[in-house]
């Protein structure tokens, strides 16, 4: 499926930008010696054309609004790539639009692309690059079949960054033919596929053949493809096109500018950058970067306007000064910023323009009716991968027209790129310095992601290595590391009843078998939907809260591990939190751990050799009387280097110190089985198939990947996040300095139930709302006990109790919004605190 949104009638850009001149248009000389038209509304105030360098491509569209060859206002910029991300959320609708991802194309749209992510809000921004950053392992590439330089690495700190599921919105200046965009698709999806992509661009300059082929390469891969743009035209190009071109580049008098064969005095300007906020997006740019970004953007502003008015260039009289922010090749989204920030501070008092060097080789032809008026030469000064070469700065030497020419450069590079090369006779800021007064330099530090450490050998050295997505489990590798052998190829699964009945008649254990993966309903799905939508934020509040608590009692770097498998969406939201709210990437592990049998003491040997014990913080997803929280603790005795305590999303129970709340509400997580739980059994313990130096078992239901909702659940709650933030914070403090010693008072709830019920044991009590949606899900429950007007919480619990015919109770002095009741009566093979039956 595809949909074409273009604006049709995009602002065009006002005189100044279009080069001062009126009198016609900047691909006039172009379009009259090459043979090219251009057909489209607006697309004459978008564009320009000039003659490539390029034996591929005869002809460049030269954008007004990109920053990149002609400069323009920073604002401009920014709020053509603001604008049309704004029109991608709108398609989106807000909730698939917080699920997005964007990816921008280097070098060109890697401003674009970002501005685009601002546009939709509070989502992920990633680049390509063509610079590989020693360190850091790509997770992905592709080529751009048209360019002079073909190559793009994909270089997230997070590696999982693009593996959610939601729309994925891919960024470039124009979408020619829809060759790049496939590649990179193509790529993409098979790693992660996903049913939504979105391609943006500030012109759309297909043919029909290009059109029908992109449908076509769609619907293979059965997504969703939508295209938009500001304007969409074509352009008619003679067949001798490439020939005609090669014999006017020979023929034209290049207007590139000699001299600045001395060293350049450039001022530099020390930023008072924050420390640790990356400088674009080539490792990723997440909501929490971009925060503290626009915090900084005002005070770096005054910083440069400081080195302006010192040098004399803002405090004159007559015409306000030309100042240009002089971005570099793939760093143009900090020094657009930097320009909207100091265009804003100065007001009238200049005139603010933006642009940025460039790898692409184009011919310089100084006429109005053409696009590139002027062009500086200079040698590559980052190091670059491909080794030297040429870049270029077009359009800032002022040519046949002194109006034209920029009182001060202020030239950003980051740190990889300030090197001997940039300030020596020929570089960038020689060539510079003949044409303007001001030279001033400001650098920016580069990001580069710290690498995972290494474990060291040890006594653990020889123990197995955790399972990770997408080999076991749909997760992102990233986002946990089971400490389980898998046990797929084992059949272990069997109806709940003939179950039951196995463990009553010989008495095993429950951990020795599987139960049939629930399938839900129509119905039933329409309810867990209806339920993650309604609770996210409240669920995104209490993920931010125990992380806050956890981050500032067990810090700085706790190594998360989460209780097999309720507690691993939570270990994956709360993995999450820490990434997107304080840049941390915290260790997340899931083990087993299995009522009457204890903790896997594998499991906890790898723990021991690969990580501090005492940094070790487990995490659960909930509390019901507090029976897994009491296991813990005894199973850890016998390993003093651990703490006990538990970390839960909901503590209802009163069981725990550190919880993000003690509401019994419901968790959408409870509702299903593996396929909200990364498409993991729940964890098997059976002699013959796990021996004495083995993980405990689990199950990957690969086959159950069409239900998967795993990653929808984790990405709705973390895109609540932002939002959250202030309150979560404020929760954690308060948790802190309040006595939250355990009340038990769950304990003491359920067994006054087991008594006035006569069932006579506390096992079979399930006290709340996550517990009571296990004894329908997976075992023969007797009745449901329902808190009266415990609302739509108990929806799905009443759903279930419906289908399955048992009773719900309603009353009156419940402390939990529901309990189910297994009765050995009624269930023969209902297990005990040993998990054997109850006879």
């Amino acid at each position: 499926m595809r949909t074409d949104v273009n604006d049709g009638g995009a602002t065009a850009p006002g005189d100044d930008e279009r080069q001062m001149s009126d009198a016609v248009w900047s691909g006039d000389w172009v379009a009259e010696r090459l043979g090219v038209e251009l057909a489209g509304d607006g697309l004459k105030d978008l564009l320009g054309l000039a003659l490539r360098r390029n034996p591929r491509r005869a002809h460049l569209l030269v954008s007004q609004v990109l920053g990149k060859h002609v400069p323009q206002r920073p604002g401009t910029v920014h709020g053509a790539g603001h604008g049309l991300g704004a029109r991608v959320r709108a398609l989106l609708g807000e909730a698939r639009a917080r699920r997005a991802v964007v990816l921008g194309y280097a070098e060109t749209a890697t401003g674009l692309g970002h501005s685009v992510a601002d546009g939709i809000g509070g989502v992920p921004y990633l680049h390509s690059t063509r610079r590989p950053v020693p360190g850091t392992r790509p997770v992905g590439g592709f080529e751009e079949e048209h360019s002079h330089a073909t190559s793009h690495l994909l270089l997230p700190e997070d590696p999982g960054l693009l593996g959610g599921e939601g729309p994925l919105v891919l960024v470039d200046d124009e979408f020619s033919t829809g060759r790049t965009v496939r590649n990179t698709i193509a790529a993409l999806h098979r790693r992660h596929p996903r049913a939504h992509y979105v391609v943006v661009a500030l012109v759309d300059m297909r043919s029909a053949r290009d059109v029908a082929d992109l449908d076509a390469f769609a619907a293979e891969l059965g997504a969703r493809l939508d295209v938009v743009s500001l304007a969409a035209g074509r352009v008619t190009l003679p067949g001798d096109v490439l020939e005609r071109g090669r014999r006017l580049v020979a023929e034209a008098e290049s207007a590139a500018e000699a001299g600045g064969d001395t060293p350049a005095e450039a001022v530099r300007v020390g930023l008072r950058w924050p420390e640790g906020l990356p400088d674009g997006g080539r490792h990723g740019f997440t909501p929490a970067h971009r925060e503290r970004l626009e915090a900084a953007l005002p005070d770096l502003a005054a910083q440069l306007a400081g080195a302006l008015a010192a040098r004399g260039v803002t405090e004159g009289a007559g015409r306000a000064p030309r100042v240009l922010v002089l971005g570099s090749e793939e760093l143009m989204y900090v020094p657009m910023r930097l320009g909207c920030a100091l265009e804003e501070q100065l007001g009238d008092r200049a005139e603010v323009r933006f642009s940025t060097t460039t790898r692409s080789p184009v011919l310089a032809v100084d006429d109005p009716a053409y696009a590139i008026r002027t062009a500086l030469t200079f040698p590559a000064h980052d190091a670059p991968a491909d080794g030297p070469g040429d870049r270029y700065a077009y359009n800032i030497a002022p040519g046949a027209e002194a109006a034209r020419r920029f009182d001060a450069v202020v030239a950003v590079v980051d740190s990889a790129g300030d090197t001997p090369e940039l300030h020596a006779p020929g570089g960038l800021l020689a060539r510079l310095a003949p044409h303007t007064d001001t030279l001033l330099l400001a650098t920016v530090p580069s990001y580069t992601p710290e690498p995972e450490p290494e474990a060291e050998a040890g006594p653990g050295s020889r123990l197995p290595e955790p399972l990770r997505g997408p080999r076991f489990s749909s997760y992102a590798p990233e986002d946990v590391g089971w400490l389980l052998q898998d046990v797929s190829e084992v059949t272990l699964e069997a109806p709940t009843e003939e179950r039951e009945e196995a463990i009553q008649n010989g008495g095993a254990h429950y951990a020795e078998s599987l139960p049939v993966e629930y399938q839900p309903s129509a119905e039933y799905q329409r309810l867990f939907h209806s339920a993650l939508d309604d609770a996210a934020a409240r669920i995104a509040r209490a993920v931010g809260t125990v992380t806050e608590t956890v981050l500032a009692e067990r810090g700085p770097r706790p190594v998360l591990v989460s209780l097999a498998r309720a507690g691993t969406p939570v270990g994956v939201l709360m993995r999450r939190w820490a990434q997107q709210v304080h840049g941390l990437r915290l260790p997340h592990y899931a083990v087993s751990i299995v009522r009457g049998r204890g903790i896997d003491t594998t499991a906890l040997r790898w723990l021991a050799a690969h990580h501090d014990p005492a940094d070790v913080v487990f995490v659960d997803g909930w509390t019901g009387k507090g029976a897994i929280t009491r296991e813990l603790a005894e199973a850890l005795a016998p390993y003093p280097g651990f703490d006990p305590e538990l970390a839960v999303l909901a503590d209802p129970g009163g069981c725990v110190r550190t919880y993000g709340t003690r509401e019994d509400f419901l968790i959408p997580s409870a509702c299903l089985n593996s396929t909200v739980s990364g498409l993991i059994s729940r964890t098997v313990l059976r002699e013959g198939l796990v021996g004495p130096d083995d993980f405990h078992g689990g199950k990957f239901y690969r086959e159950l990947a069409g239900s998967d909702v795993s990653g929808l659940f984790v990405d709705t709650v973390a895109a609540r996040f932002e939002e959250v933030r202030a309150s979560a914070a404020a929760d954690s403090a308060a948790l802190r300095a309040a006595d939250r010693e355990p009340t038990w008072a769950g304990w003491r709830a359920v067994e006054r139930i087991s008594e006035e019920y006569g069932i006579g044991d506390v096992n079979l009590v399930k006290p709340g709302v996550g517990e009571t949606t296990r004894v329908l899900l997976r075992r023969v429950p007797w009745k449901i006990l329902a808190r009266r007007g415990a609302g739509s919480d108990l929806d799905h619990v009443r759903l279930l109790s419906e289908q399955r015919g048992v009773p719900v109770e309603e009353t009156d002095d419940l402390p939990y919004s529901c309990v189910g009741l297994i009765h050995p009566r009624y269930t023969r093979g209902a297990t005990g605190a040993d998990g054997k039956a109850v006879a």
